[in-house]
């Protein structure tokens, strides 16, 4: 047995598990949020990344990497880090979510001749959470910085050039590439001309590793494999693999899966990125999730728990009662305009199960139509993983299995990024073709009656269809 780290660094924290390279049973962990300075906000949008390697620090504080022979590292991603000819940072590091760079994607979009030129060069639509986005940012608004920048790294990759001791050659991995919006997973290649077209010359950019590539060895002869981004990384730590989809239930929807090849979707809908196993990771999204269900839960004066407990007290169907969860707009269908709405209010409906089952039933039918948008395209969805503190409640534990119409598999609140990296850790050590296998603990699998369960649940999304054929006949598919 040897002893694997794996480190995610996200938004605001890091988190570490050290695990056994053969099972991967968990021995040690430690998180620490990442330290910035007094009166500035954890979900900040740009940042020191030296902050991150404090946070590394202190989150391995204690020996936990003692006995370790091996580290991966994941990262959110999608994050700009700019150096100039000599390596130095420009500026401090734009991260995924900052908004600045709306306009400049939308730009990018025009500049190329609208979203179909982009889906044929790299499979997607690029968001304002893409890295080239930021690029297109800063030519507009920080020139003088823009033209400084000789070299641009992601997250991941520059927590390994410092494990690593700012090598030569830095190195980046195929699924954390792919969300840069300028290299392809259609080809494989970096498009030198979309770096171009966002800053206006072109720049050093990392070597893609293979899957089970080292990056290094650190001056102390720790192995540093390829790193990954954060999706890539839970993927897998989850152990996911061809017919596995993820449902992921924050405030806004993320569903993705396994899939053998990039999937080309002309409606820009799909997002298709890389994952860290020579696979891909198609993703659409949703604008509307978890939060449904809490702004329900307030209006009829509960909790999450509280809802949860109120639509089981209901039926499938919620007595004629639909809600299309429409509350910001919605991307998946393409309704930017949207509002919810609530119908089939009769004297036996207006009751707060009913209208908590809706709430319920309308965010899972939602999420299905998305998880359907993935079908079209060939991707194949035979089990489903839901993720979230939402997806844990008894409510939506109950009504998913039957709205998506496959098993679904509910893991425990974990480190799954941290405990990806690890393993991909174990991977590049072993050397071998494929990753080691490590069980999944304690998941909780649902599978739906094949007979009763599955009409059960194809009657509540006709109901559910019917409903949004008629507000929003242009989103009816």
């Amino acid at each position: 047995m040897a002893i694997v780290a794996g480190i995610d660094s996200s938004t605001t924290r890091t988190r570490i598990v050290a695990c056994d390279s053969d099972t991967g049973a968990v021995l040690r962990q430690g998180r620490a949020p990442h330290p910035l300075p007094e009166g500035v906000d954890a979900r900040t949008t740009e940042v020191d990344p030296q902050t991150w390697l404090h946070s590394l620090g202190d989150a391995a504080a204690g020996g936990l990497l003692e006995g370790v022979r091996a580290i991966g590292v994941s990262a959110q991603q999608h994050g700009l880090i700019g150096l100039d000819a000599g390596g130095v940072l420009v500026r401090p590091a734009l991260l995924w979510n900052d908004p600045r760079s709306a306009g400049a994607a939308a730009s990018l979009v025009d500049a190329l001749g609208g979203p179909g030129p982009w889906v044929e060069a790299i499979a997607a639509v690029p968001a304002p959470t893409y890295t080239i986005a930021k690029l297109r940012w800063l030519a507009e608004f920080e020139p003088a910085s823009a033209k400084r920048i000789a070299e641009v790294l992601l997250p991941h990759d520059w927590l390994i050039s410092q494990l690593l001791g700012s090598p030569r050659r830095r190195t980046t991995d195929r699924g954390d590439a792919s969300g840069t919006g300028y290299w392809s997973p259609i080809t494989g290649e970096y498009r030198q001309d979309l770096i171009k077209l966002a800053i206006g010359h072109e720049l050093r950019v990392p070597d893609v590793l293979g899957p089970a590539e080292p990056a290094g060895h650190t001056p102390e002869g720790l192995l540093i494999s390829a790193g990954t981004g954060d999706n890539m990384a839970a993927a897998l730590g989850l152990g996911l693999g061809p017919g596995d989809a993820v449902v992921s239930l924050g405030g806004n929807g993320t569903i993705f899966a396994v899939h053998d090849q990039p999937v080309v979707d002309p409606s820009g809908l799909i997002s298709s990125f890389a994952d860290a196993t020579g696979r891909h990771l198609p993703m659409v999204g949703t604008l509307n999730a978890a939060q449904v269900l809490r702004s329900t839960a307030t209006v009829l004066g509960t909790d999450l728990e509280g809802l949860s407990a109120l639509a089981q007290q209901s039926s499938p169907g919620s007595y004629g009662l639909v809600l299309l969860p429409y509350l910001d707009g919605e991307r998946t269908p393409k309704l930017p305009h949207a509002a919810g709405t609530l119908t089939g209010l009769r004297m036996e409906s207006m009751a707060p199960q009913h209208f908590a089952r809706a709430a319920v039933e309308g965010m899972l039918c939602n999420i299905a139509d998305a998880v359907d948008v993935l079908r079209s395209h060939g991707v194949g969805v035979r089990r489903i993983f839901l993720l979230g503190a939402v997806g844990r409640l008894g409510a939506v534990r109950e009504i998913a299995p039957l709205v998506f119409g496959v098993p679904v598999v509910v893991p425990p609140p974990g480190d799954h990024a941290a405990r990806g990296a690890a393993r991909q850790a174990a991977w590049a050590l072993a050397g071998t073709p494929e990753p080691p296998h490590w069980e999944l603990p304690e998941v909780t699998t649902i599978v739906p009656d094949q007979e009763h369960d599955l009409a059960v649940g194809s009657a509540v999304r006709q109901q559910y269809a019917a409903v949004r054929g008629q507000v929003h006949p242009e989103a009816a598919g």
